[in-house]
């Protein structure tokens, strides 16, 4: 296994932590934002608000895009496996 192959590897497991993970922080983020852009024009300062609209809707982007998150993570196992088979037989 050369260092490039390592490299490669790393890189794209990363990748596919983050194109997985994207859409779940996203969706946080922009409820997040909205939720406190209501706060602040409505003077409302409770802390504890922007937990139960963020955790609702990060529930059903999982339900939503749960199973193409599965399947990313399904490929990158298999060609990491595919990897491993090739280098167990060369």
């Amino acid at each position: 296994m050369t260092d490039l192959l390592v490299i490669k590897i790393m890189r794209e497991s990363l990748m596919t932590v983050l194109i997985v993970s994207a859409p779940i922080l996203g969706v946080g983020m922009f409820v997040g934002l909205i939720i406190s852009i209501i706060q602040t024009t409505t003077s409302i300062q409770e802390q504890t608000l922007t937990f139960v609209p963020k955790i609702i809707a990060i529930f059903l982007t999982i339900i939503l895009l749960g199973s193409w998150m599965i399947r990313v993570l399904v490929n990158y196992t298999n060609n990491i496996f595919m990897l491993i088979e090739k280098i167990g037989v060369g």
